[in-house]
């Protein structure tokens, strides 16, 4: 393998000479092998993008020469075009508030222009990486400028799929709207209620989900860009600063804007907080989901068995015949780790010192992944369960008639206490609570049948 000498502040350093990547890279590459793991795709993307709105805004703005400009710009589109990709070599872990990330991206950018322009690779001229690529930029605005946007996109997939979710939810509560059965508080008997409330209930909560994530995205749209190292400005270009933020817009296709404070923009990553948060909210209500949907559908034949899910592999490798709820068992795995992941973006969030937050890679890191697990989790939980639960009505039925919460029905009529005298003797003879009233009260068939309406308690 040949090998190029190129040097930064630090010193010397020999780099691969077929690579795209420079010396600031590689420094990067080796100080943080943390994860194993490659930076989000979309966030590279987003990132060149980045990089050409500012090579347009420095161009309009005459801080580069059109020559060098139309070469970044060109070698920004390949990166969104998804070329170059594996010359981000950069884990997403690590020090320097995304530095490295920066540089890696202003390496391969600058070292693919010279090659347009008809350069050798690893030359420092004509198109530099921070003179040129990096120019009226930092780190500390571009990065939290393309996390905003990545965070944006991956959201708006996310909400799609949850809208998915709440809508299969209201159907299933409409299908099962006829069917009683048994509810219950603290895990015992309580009173009868229609399967479709509880699954209407369920989209109701989703549903919230969704306008809290509505809500917050719209943060997204409010950016750093412009500010540079600290919100100041300090190296850009005032018709550089005014118009960098528009350009990105009129690129991205939606309203992105310049934060009317930058100082504050670049201290405080709160807005990335408020989504985790909400999506931790989303997580804990799917979870909820989950686990009400694994108890509905226990047994077969010795558990509540009131709903059935989808058969989706073998649930054991001895018990032959054995289904698990391996769907809502996912979900609930997938809301734990998004809950782990707020943790660490709230520490990360408050973290933050002075000017800036130095702790940017691992507050998308994080964010990344919830979002993407939820998504896809989601995705799969509808396709793969939730479309296609069944109710078991002669279950419902069974436990409804079984069950002594019926008496409840009987206080308006009779009392507290002599109802529940009559649910102790249910309880105590294993007769039905419709035998016992036949034998404590003076009521018809008729009257008896009108008081127990099980259709009417589960309205």
């Amino acid at each position: 393998m040949e090998f190029r000498r190129e040097e930064d502040s630090i010193g010397e350093k020999y780099v691969p000479k077929e690579v795209y990547y420079g010396v600031q890279s590689l420094r990067g590459y080796e100080n943080f092998r943390i994860s194993g793991l490659d930076v989000n795709e979309n966030f590279i993307k987003d990132l060149a993008l980045v990089k050409k709105a500012c090579a347009i805004a420095n161009l309009e703005s005459k801080q580069l020469n059109e020559k060098i400009a139309k070469a970044i710009i060109e070698a920004c589109d390949e990166v969104c075009n998804g070329k170059l990709i594996d010359q981000f070599i950069i884990d997403p872990i690590q020090g320097g508030a995304g530095t490295s990330m920066n540089m890696n991206m202003n390496e391969i950018i600058a070292n693919r222009a010279n090659e347009i322009l008809g350069y050798e690779k690893g030359k420092k001229f004509p198109v530099h990486p921070n003179d040129h690529v990096n120019k009226g930029q930092s780190t500390n605005d571009v990065i939290p400028t393309a996390a905003s946007i990545t965070t944006y996109r991956l959201l708006d997939e996310y909400i799609k799929e949850i809208e998915r979710l709440e809508k299969a939810l209201l159907k299933k509560g409409v299908e099962f709207t006829p069917i009683i059965k048994m509810g219950r508080t603290e895990m015992q008997d309580a009173v009868p209620i229609s399967l479709g409330s509880e699954f209407k209930a369920f989209a109701k909560a989703i549903g919230r989900d969704v306008k809290r994530l509505e809500i917050s995205k719209k943060r997204l749209k409010e950016v750093n860009l412009g500010g540079t190292a600290i919100g100041t400005g300090i190296t850009a270009n005032e018709s550089y600063i005014k118009s960098v933020a528009i350009i990105l817009s009129d690129l991205l296709g939606y309203d992105i804007h310049q934060s009317e404070d930058l100082i504050d923009a670049t201290q405080n990553l709160d807005k990335f907080s408020e989504i985790s948060s909400n999506l931790k909210v989303c997580a804990v209500n799917i979870s909820k989901l989950a686990g009400d949907l694994i108890l509905m559908s226990s047994g077969p034949r010795t558990g509540i068995g009131e709903i059935k899910l989808p058969a989706k592999q073998n649930g054991s490798s001895i018990m032959p015949g054995k289904v698990n709820p391996v769907m809502p068992e996912l979900m609930k795995q997938i809301s734990y780790q998004v809950i782990g992941n707020d943790l660490t973006i709230t520490l990360a969030v408050q973290a933050g010192q002075l000017e800036l937050n130095a702790f940017c890679p691992i507050i998308i890191f994080n964010l990344y992944q919830s979002i993407t697990i939820l998504t896809n989790g989601v995705k799969t939980f509808i396709d793969n369960c939730i479309v296609d639960i069944e109710a078991n009505k002669e279950r419902c039925r069974e436990l409804v008639e079984r069950s002594v919460g019926t008496v409840t029905a009987l206080i308006p009529v009779i009392g507290y206490e002599k109802s529940a005298d009559i649910a102790k003797k249910a309880l105590k003879t294993g007769k039905s609570i419709k035998e016992v009233i036949k034998e404590e009260c003076d009521f018809s068939e008729s009257e008896i049948n009108k008081i127990l309406n099980i259709e009417k308690m589960g309205e």
